[in-house]
C-alpha cells in the first residue's frame, strides 16, 4: 500500500514543484522584463530617424573639428540595387524576413556563451538587433545590455514593416573610408549611385561592414575580394543567386573610384588615431556612438610638417636628378609623361611635445592619396648612426667614461661567433687617432662606437633603447652600435624626447580625452613622469648632440637658418638606403626619415651617396624654423651636479695656449686627463 501511495504521490509532487517553479520562472521573467523596460530608449518615429544619431567628432588641439564620422545620405529601398539588398541579407541575417527580431537558436547559443564562459559576451545580431544597438549610448558589453537590445528589437519589429527596418539599416551601417550608409559607400568606392551596383560591386560592399578597416579595398583590395567570396557563397547557400552567377562575379575585379574624397582628408595622423580608437573602443562606438575625441594634433605644426616634407622631398628629387632630364628617366626605364611611374624617394616626419609626449604633427609620406602607408608609424628602417646616443649613454652609465674621455679611432676587428669578423669602417674611410668621446659622436666615428659596444655588450644598449621607448624588437648584435636594428620615426622621436627631458619618459600619444554623446568622460590623459635615465648623464649626451648640430654631421641645420637651441643626431646607413635626422629643442622633438620604399640607394646626380645631413636634416630645419617662430627661446636645463671643463679634443687634458679647445660637461667626481680607454 505504501509503495502504491509513493507511486501516486511522487509524480504529483514533482508536477506541483514544476508548476511552482514554472510560475516563479514566469513571474521572474516578467519582473526582469518590466524592470529592464523602464530604462529602454524611446523608439524614433518614423524609424528612419534612427540614422539621426549624433556624429562622432574628432577635434584638433585648438578645438577645430578635424573629422566627423556618421554623416549619412539616406535613400529609399527603391533607389538601391537588388544585388546589394540580397547580398546584405544573405550575409548579415538570412532569416530576416522570417523572424520577429530575434533568431532563437543564435540567441540561445549567445546566451550560453555569455553566461558560462567568463569574460565573453556573445551577440546574436539579427539586422533588427544591430539597428537596435545604435539607440544605446552606453558602451558596456554585458548580458543586461544584450537583453535590452533584444527587447528593443521586438519593439522595432512590432511597430515597423520589414522594408522600413531594412531601409533604416542599410542607411546607417558603416563601410569604411568615411562612408556611412549604402549611397555614400557606393559613391565613395565606385563613383556611382547605389541603384547601379552590379553583383560584383554589391557583394564586395556587403562584406565590408564586418570590419571596415580590415577589408577597406582602397588599402587591402585582395583581402576585400576574399571577403567577397564569403558573401557570394552565402548568397548561393540562401538561394539568392546561382553558382554560375557567383563564379562570374568572383572573376570580376571592380574598378575603384579614383577621385574619392573621404572623411580623413588625407591625414596620416587621423589614420593612426582611428586605428587606436577602434582597437580601444571598437568600430561600433567610434562610428555610431557620437563620441567626442580631443586629439593632440596642432594644425599649425601639421601644416608646417607637410610643407617641409613636400619641399624637402622635391629638393631631394632635384639633388638626385629624378624627373629633371631625359637621360635620368631613360636610365630608370621611366616615362616622362607618366609621373606616377617614377620611383621617387619617400619620407616621414613626427613631432612630439617633449613635456607631455603629445604627438603634435605626423606626416607618413609625400602624398597620402598616392600611398596611404604610414611610414611615420608602420615603417621599420635601419637608423644608422642615429642610434649612437643610446650607445654613448650606456657607456657613460656602465663604463664610467664621459665626454672628455680619450679613445682611439683605429681599425677595428671584432670576433663574431659563427660568422665573419666584423670590421666597421668610418664614413670617410680613414682613421684619426686619439679624440675625446664628444668629438667621436660629433663626427659620428663608427670605430669608436663599435669599441664602446664591445665593452658594454649589445644587450645593455638595446635595453637602454627599449627603456627610452623603442618598441620594435632590437637585435643583440655588435652592429647595433651603428643602427642596424629596425625602428620607426615615431619610436626615434619618442626615445629622443627622453634625452630632451634629461631622463624623464612620456609615452607618445594621439588624444587627450574621449567623451560619450552626453559629455561624460570615457578617458582622460594624465601625464605621468617616469624617470628612466640619470639626468646628469643624459645631459652629457645632449651636450654632445648639440655639438652635432653646431659643428658636426648636422651642421647644415645652422647653415639653413635655424639658430635656436637644438640637439640631435644624423643617421645614414652603410648602403645609403636610409637618411635620418632626429633632433629636439627643449620643447619639441622631431624625427625625419627619407629613403625609397624599395630600399634603393639614395645617390646624387654625380653618384655620391646622400647622408642624413643632406637628405633629412634640411627637412627638419625647415620644419623647426616655422614651428619655433614666436616661441620664447630657452636653453636646455643644466643639472646641479654638472660642471664644464675646457679640454684639448685630442688629449682630453687642459688645452695649450692658442690650441684647440672643446668644452665638456662633467658630472661631480669625474676628472679630465685620465688614461685612454683601451
Amino acid at each position: 500500500m505504501k509503495s502504491f501511495v509513493r507511486l501516486i504521490f511522487f509524480p504529483r509532487m514533482i508536477f506541483f514543484l514544476c508548476l511552482v517553479a514554472g510560475s516563479l520562472g514566469i513571474l521572474g521573467s516578467l519582473f526582469l522584463v518590466f524592470h529592464v523596460a523602464r530604462d529602454l530608449p524611446k523608439l524614433p518615429s518614423p524609424l528612419s530617424r534612427i540614422i539621426e544619431t549624433p556624429q562622432s567628432l574628432i577635434y584638433a588641439s585648438n578645438g577645430q573639428v578635424l573629422m566627423g564620422l556618421g554623416e549619412r545620405k539616406a535613400v529609399s529601398l527603391e533607389m538601391v540595387s537588388k544585388n546589394f539588398m540580397n547580398a546584405i541579407v544573405a550575409t548579415e541575417d538570412h532569416r530576416f524576413f522570417e523572424h520577429h527580431g530575434i533568431n532563437k537558436l543564435r540567441t540561445l547559443k549567445a546566451l550560453y556563451i555569455t553566461l558560462f564562459e567568463p569574460g565573453r559576451v556573445q551577440g546574436a545580431s539579427t539586422i533588427t538587433q544591430q539597428l537596435a544597438k545604435n539607440l544605446f549610448f552606453s558602451f558596456e558589453q554585458s548580458w543586461q545590455r544584450k537583453f535590452k537590445e533584444m527587447l528593443v528589437a521586438l519593439q522595432i519589429e512590432a511597430a515597423n514593416t520589414k522594408e522600413q527596418i531594412l531601409s533604416a539599416y542599410i542607411n546607417q551601417i558603416y563601410f569604411g573610408a568615411g562612408a556611412q550608409g549604402i549611397e555614400k559607400a557606393s559613391q565613395t568606392f565606385f563613383g556611382k549611385p547605389a541603384l547601379e551596383l552590379n553583383l560584383a560591386e554589391a557583394s564586395l560592399l556587403a562584406g565590408l561592414p564586418k570590419s571596415p578597416t580590415r577589408y577597406n579595398p582602397f588599402q587591402h583590395y585582395e583581402r576585400a575580394l576574399k571577403r567577397r567570396e564569403v558573401v557570394l557563397e552565402r548568397m548561393v547557400a540562401t538561394g539568392f543567386i546561382s553558382s554560375l552567377d557567383a563564379q562570374r562575379a568572383a572573376a570580376t575585379y571592380p574598378e575603384l573610384h579614383q577621385g574619392r574624397v573621404d572623411a580623413r582628408r588625407g591625414s596620416y595622423f587621423l589614420d593612426a588615431l582611428m586605428k587606436e580608437l577602434i582597437q580601444t573602443y571598437g568600430e561600433d562606438v567610434v562610428f555610431h556612438g557620437g563620441i567626442r575625441v580631443y586629439s593632440t594634433l596642432d594644425t599649425r605644426l601639421q601644416s608646417f610638417a607637410q610643407n617641409a616634407l613636400k619641399q624637402g622631398l622635391e629638393r631631394l628629387d632635384g639633388l638626385m636628378g629624378i624627373g629633371l632630364n631625359e637621360n635620368s628617366l631613360k636610365e630608370n626605364g621611366l616615362n616622362e609623361n607618366d609621373p606616377a611611374t617614377i620611383d621617387r624617394p619617400q619620407g616621414a616626419l613626427v613631432a612630439i611635445d617633449t613635456g607631455s609626449g603629445a604627438i603634435k604633427a605626423m606626416v607618413g609620406g609625400r602624398d597620402y592619396y598616392t600611398s596611404e602607408f604610414n611610414r611615420a608609424v608602420d615603417s621599420r628602417r635601419q637608423a644608422g648612426s642615429g642610434f649612437k646616443p643610446f650607445v654613448y649613454y650606456t657607456a657613460f652609465q656602465t663604463l664610467g667614461v664621459h665626454p672628455g674621455t680619450i679613445m682611439t679611432d683605429k681599425p677595428v676587428s671584432i670576433k663574431v661567433a659563427g660568422a665573419k669578423d666584423w670590421e666597421p669602417q668610418n664614413f670617410e674611410h680613414q682613421f684619426n687617432g686619439n679624440m675625446i668621446l664628444k668629438s667621436a659622436l660629433t663626427r659620428s666615428v663608427n670605430t669608436i662606437a663599435a669599441q664602446l659596444v664591445t665593452m658594454t655588450g649589445p644587450s645593455a644598449v638595446t635595453a637602454l633603447a627599449k627603456a627610452c621607448g623603442v618598441k620594435n624588437p632590437l637585435e643583440n648584435v655588435y652592429s647595433v652600435a651603428l643602427g642596424t636594428s629596425l625602428v620607426s620615426p615615431l619610436d626615434m622621436a619618442g626615445a629622443f624626447c627622453v634625452f630632451a627631458n634629461l631622463g624623464i619618459k612620456h609615452d607618445p600619444f594621439l588624444f587627450w580625452r574621449v567623451e560619450d554623446a552626453f559629455g561624460r568622460v570615457l578617458f582622460e590623459r594624465i601625464v605621468q613622469n617616469k624617470k628612466v635615465l640619470d639626468p646628469a648623464l643624459a645631459f652629457q649626451v645632449v651636450d654632445m648632440m648639440k655639438a652635432v648640430v653646431d659643428t658636426g654631421s648636422g651642421r647644415s641645420i645652422r647653415g639653413l637658418g635655424f639658430q635656436g637651441p637644438a640637439a640631435g643626431k644624423t643617421g645614414t646607413t652603410d648602403n645609403y638606403k636610409d637618411a635620418w635626422f632626429t633632433g629636439f629643442t627643449p620643447s619639441l622633438c622631431a624625427s625625419v626619415w627619407t629613403g625609397f620604399d624599395k630600399k634603393k640607394r639614395l645617390k646624387s646626380k654625380n653618384g655620391t651617396g646622400i647622408t642624413g645631413g643632406m637628405g633629412a636634416a634640411p627637412i627638419w630645419a625647415d620644419f623647426m624654423i616655422n614651428a619655433m617662430k614666436g616661441e620664447p627661446e630657452r636653453a636646455f636645463s643644466v643639472p646641479n651636479n654638472i660642471r664644464f671643463e675646457a679640454v684639448d679634443p685630442s688629449t682630453g687634458c687642459a688645452p695649450e695656449p692658442g690650441g684647440p679647445v672643446s668644452s665638456v660637461p662633467l658630472k661631480t667626481g669625474q676628472v679630465i686627463c685620465g688614461e685612454a680607454v683601451q
